[in-house]
């Protein structure tokens, strides 16, 4: 199948009565039938039988990449020193987080410990730190709490264990069918708020260990804040004053670690220098107001099935929401660190990684992990160069869990909460939310209701109204494409947005309008109605009417089914008020379209053409032989503003001693 274009030399097309134009015809072949989803399919396969073996097995294991390519001089050291800085940072960030999940701390060392080895295998990233995170952390509490009440209960850790099987699941699946895309409708607004309100619901639901009474469980800042006062007669004052001395020091470790070069360690140390701080005063002074986290069992975990899957319906939209908090979180961070480092990073591959090693760590009483942007940020920053920083992190969580739990017996809860306080402060993004406000309302607009009602309404309300509003962005935006008039600037071939440059040219009787999305059912309706528009304006004050509508289609990567009865119908409505179509650079796809729909041969194949400035002449050399119309428009232009220096420049250059404004499109030869 063959259509041309008509443009503006070689053979002759007869245009109009009594006027002949050189136009040439340009081929546009295509191709016989459209690319199915087995001729995809065909082709994966292909791909995937011309791989070598260990191409195949790099794609299934991507260790294999950098175990290949390891250098070991120049990275071992580095990759070691890494691996047991985070992993140090790792052992107290876990027990807290554990705490705020509602269980026991040493599933936060289990989930620290399996995972990391899964991810190491089947992870596309080499300096992702795999574990607890505060943001999983708090869904996992709040998913499980609404099923039971009593964190203690062994049903509760049941319930997160099989939370890390069914979000380990969800990845895995996700990662195969390759629908990382998905998480991209969820934009960045939306996701700064969402992580703000929960910090603040984070850093509530931790006070209690500071000021030593219990608070009510909940997501929601109204009950904790009311929970909060009117436990306020329990006050205790020496957690109070441990607590928040500890969350001083991490706090100040923790800036001195980010302005500092020479101090950098500190940024990783603090919350190990936190727990030391606590045990040691609770060794030398034993104080029975100051609760301690108690016995942990000694050894690495045994395996373990997931079980009660009678529940799993009840937690399938929790794994769902950790999954999408999870995922976006740990790809974002995984992406920066690879450009970072030189190397490629596959989401769909990450999303598998994510995934195995949640479902890995579920056999061995793990609660779900993702990557952790400090962990992370320190594990860069220490010079993990591989994967190997992984494993070292893991074996050192191994030998926490070997020698050294029976020293964990008398940390302070306090201690422990100071850490979690601490991670939720630094989450509290208002400087996002500073730059929205000065850069797009629109966008802080989404921030300021995802995090309004997270903090008032709850983690799934506020997840869903957010991405709902996120969504309804998107939607809306689609649905209301950018369509622009365009002019010719002065002394050029190039149209442009009127509205922008001022200077450009319009010429009496002729309107190019550019549409800047697809044409599809949702903005149909918007874009006729905008097109109709151009029956009745007058375009330059001494326009009587319009005569063509040229459709500048560049920016239209295709068109559907309802946009072409569209345009068929609007094309019937312009005929009758004798307004002519003119299509110019459509692409293969819109073409092939609207050849097929016979669309082309219903406005004609001479008014194809394929550049609006071969449009335009043809329309000014068909203008003479319209019925009614003088010749007067031919060549007469108006400029939308005021002369500036580029037409002036343009009539210097040009010699022409016309009115400036006027500008003749072709020799009057010609025309």
């Amino acid at each position: 199948m063959e259509i041309s274009y008509a443009t503006s030399s070689s053979p002759d097309i007869p245009i109009g009565t009594g006027v002949v134009r050189r136009a040439r015809l340009t081929p546009v072949d295509h191709p016989s039938r459209p690319p199915s989803s087995a001729t995809l399919f065909f082709r994966w396969r292909s791909r995937v039988g011309s791989m070598t073996a260990v191409e195949l097995l790099e794609l299934l294991l991507p260790c294999i990449r950098w175990i290949r390519n390891y250098r070991w001089r120049e990275y071992l050291q580095m990759d070691l020193v890494a691996g047991v800085t985070v992993g140090v940072m790792l052992i107290p960030q876990a027990m807290s987080y554990a705490k705020l999940a509602g269980l026991h701390p040493i599933y936060g060392l289990y989930s620290g410990f399996v995972p990391i080895f899964a991810y190491a295998i089947f992870g596309s990233s080499r300096q992702l730190a795999i574990g607890p995170v505060t943001m999983v952390s708090l869904l996992v509490s709040n998913a499980v709490s609404a099923i039971v009440d009593y964190p203690s209960d062994e049903l509760y850790t049941e319930l997160a264990i099989l939370l890390a099987f069914m979000v380990g699941v969800v990845e895995c699946i996700m990662g195969l069918l390759r629908l990382g895309w998905l998480l991209r409708f969820i934009s960045r607004s939306v996701i700064s708020g969402f992580i703000t309100a929960s910090a603040i619901v984070i850093a509530l639901s931790q006070t209690k260990y500071l000021l030593g009474y219990n608070i009510d469980r909940s997501s929601e800042i109204v009950p904790l804040a009311k929970s909060i006062i009117a436990g306020a007669e329990k006050f205790s004052w020496p957690p109070f004053v441990m607590g928040s001395t500890i969350l001083s020091v991490i706090i100040l470790m923790k800036h001195l670690g980010k302005t500092k070069k020479n101090l950098r360690f500190l940024r990783s140390s603090g919350p190990l220098l936190a727990v030391i701080l606590g045990t040691s005063f609770m060794k030398i002074f034993q104080p029975s107001s100051i609760s301690v986290v108690g016995e942990i069992p000694q050894g690495l975990p045994k395996f373990h099935i997931p079980r009660e899957f009678q529940y799993a319906r009840s937690l399938i939209s929790a794994a769902f929401l950790i999954t999408s908090v999870a995922v976006l979180e740990s790809v974002g961070i995984a992406k920066a660190l690879a450009a970072k480092n030189g190397y490629q990073l596959d989401p769909n591959q990450e999303l598998f990684g994510l995934g195995m090693a949640n479902i890995c760590g579920s056999f061995f009483s793990a609660y779900p992990s993702t990557g952790a942007f400090s962990r992370s940020a320190v594990n860069h920053d220490s010079g993990a160069k591989t994967g190997l920083s992984g494993v070292t992190m893991g074996l050192t969580v191994g030998c926490a869990l070997f020698f050294l739990t029976p020293l964990f017996t008398d940390i302070p809860q306090c201690a422990l909460a100071a850490i979690v306080i601490s991670v939720g402060i630094s989450l509290v993004d208002y400087e996002e939310a500073l730059f929205l406000w000065h850069v797009d309302k629109k966008d802080f607009l989404l921030w300021t209701i995802t995090c309004i009602t997270t903090l008032f309404l709850g983690i799934e309300i506020g997840v869903l109204v957010g991405v709902s509003s996120s969504l309804a962005c998107v939607i809306h935006e689609s649905a209301n494409p950018h369509i622009a008039v365009l002019g010719r600037l002065p002394g050029t071939t190039v149209y442009r947005n009127i509205e922008q440059y001022p200077e450009a040219y319009i010429h009496d009787g002729i309107v190019v309008v550019q549409i800047d999305a697809p044409i599809y059912f949702a903005n149909v309706s918007y874009i006729r109605d905008r097109l109709q528009e151009y029956q009745t304006t007058k375009y330059g004050p001494e326009a009587e009417r319009v005569y063509f509508v040229i459709i500048e289609m560049a920016s239209v990567p295709y068109i559907d089914c309802s946009a072409v009865q569209a345009l068929k119908d609007l094309h019937q409505e312009y005929k009758s008020q004798e307004i002519q179509i003119v299509i110019s650079n459509p692409n293969r796809k819109v073409l092939l379209t609207l050849s097929r729909s016979g669309l082309v041969e219903m406005i004609g194949k001479n008014w194809y053409f394929v550049s609006v400035h071969e449009a335009v002449e043809a329309c000014l050399q068909e203008m003479p032989n319209l019925h009614g119309t003088i010749s007067r428009l031919v060549g007469n232009s108006t400029a939308c503003g005021q002369p500036n220096f580029l037409q002036k420049l343009w009539k210097q250059q040009s010699g022409d001693d016309s009115p400036l404004g006027q500008e003749p499109l072709l020799p009057e030869n010609v025309i």
